[in-house]
């Protein structure tokens, strides 16, 4: 945005489109500004600015705007408490003669974005919790786009194919905060259109590629690919024998926990009495670094235009795990597992993901599993990466 604008909104105390702040004191005010910018319930389409440095009045405070300030203010996108994470810019900027960040936050392209389980929108001045009238038109204004694949409508798919009881049991009251749920009166069509699992609250209801990979009864009878193969084999071949071979699905809530169930059975531990006076039990591989590599598999991968699941190819010496798909968006070959490159194929899945427990942070998968594998001795996390696929190779500890 050019300085006029910037210097316009800063001194427009009826601006609904500016929140000002002297500090980072109160961190979680900040992160709903943002998501009630990103949400854009007056359907300005324009950006909503935060300025940090400045009083409820527009006046400059005087306080440095350091580069951890502006670290802290960007890490709020992916930190994990907005989803879906919005697009946004903060910079340092000059304005009337006093440094500023500003923290300029784009309308979302799949409203309703929410800060810890709540929909927060703008209403003049003021920040609010969206009513469910108010949320019905973010749906509605989501329709009119291009979605990405994880929100398209599943063809032949309907309310009867998605597990209800699932929904209301597990994923209502991880996505959505407790004392909403508690008072929530809404219909079941709205609350599932309100967290994308179908892709309207009024007919034709059709669920989404997103509803049926978390909440369907038979994920694979509309999304063939939506499975693991986990096979493990007697030597470091695959021609080798098979000891254990078993197809994995189900909705995300379900197969995760099998899956790394299925995993931790075939971890064995060795005692290390190199240690001292005390013995320590280390596993051929760490839990922690399988769970997050084969849940990046899952997050990542392509389901659009292909049969493949995600293999777990388990060998003597190493664990191989193929995820459909090559890079995407900002994210190449060259880049590929660099800290701070990230990009999302399936943004949706991922806030799904982070609502049921399964990504903390967004954009740390990689560095905890190269963590947790030199912690424990095994050889450096590695990676195959080629345009309709990614593998990675994590190698037994010695």
């Amino acid at each position: 945005m050019e300085e006029a604008e910037l210097e316009a909104l800063l001194e427009d105390l009826e601006s609904d489109r500016v929140e000002r702040k002297a500090s980072l004191a109160d961190r979680e005010r900040i992160r709903e500004a943002i998501c009630a910018f990103a949400n854009d319930l007056p359907g300005h389409g324009q950006p909503g600015v935060i300025f940090v440095g400045v009083d409820d009045r527009g006046n400059c405070v005087g306080r440095p705007i350091t580069d951890d300030l502006l670290r802290s203010l960007a890490d709020m996108r992916s930190d994990g408490n907005l989803v879906p994470f919005p697009t946004m810019v903060v910079e340092k900027r000059r304005l009337k003669g006093c440094e500023l960040a500003v923290v300029m936050v784009y309308p979302s392209q799949d409203p309703p974005v929410r800060c810890r389980g709540r929909v927060w929108v703008r209403i003049g001045s003021r920040r609010a919790v969206a009513s469910a009238e108010e949320e019905r038109r973010l749906i509605e204004r989501r329709r009119s786009r291009q979605q990405p694949f994880d929100l398209q409508p599943v063809g032949g798919a309907t309310m009867d194919d998605l597990d209800l009881d699932l929904f209301r049991r597990v994923y209502l009251p991880a996505a959505v905060d407790p004392e909403i749920v508690t008072r929530n009166d809404r219909e079941i069509e709205e609350q599932l259109a309100s967290l994308r699992m179908v892709s309207s609250c009024r007919p034709p209801i059709v669920p989404t590629v997103l509803g049926v990979l978390v909440l369907g009864k038979d994920p694979t009878g509309f999304i063939p690919a939506a499975y693991v193969q986990f096979v493990r084999f007697d030597g470091t071949e695959l021609t080798d024998a098979v000891l254990d071979a078993e197809k994995i699905s189900g909705p995300l809530p379900e197969l995760i926990p099998k899956l790394e169930a299925k995993i931790e059975s075939h971890l064995r531990k060795a005692r290390d009495v190199t240690s001292g006076p005390r013995e320590l039990v280390m596993p051929d591989y760490p839990l922690v670094a399988l769970q997050q590599v084969v849940r990046n598999a899952l997050l990542h991968r392509n389901y659009e235009g292909t049969n493949a699941p995600v293999r777990i190819n388990w060998f003597a010496d190493r664990i191989e795990i193929h995820s459909p798909g090559g890079p995407y968006g900002q994210v190449s070959r060259e880049n590929f597992g660099q800290p701070g490159v990230t990009d999302y194929r399936n943004p949706h899945l991922a806030e799904a993901m982070r609502n049921l427990g399964y990504v903390q942070k967004f954009g740390v998968g990689i560095p905890l599993a190269r963590k947790a594998l030199q912690e424990n001795g095994n050889p450096p996390l590695d990676f195959a990466v080629e345009d309709n696929y990614v593998m990675a190779v994590i190698r037994r500890r010695p």
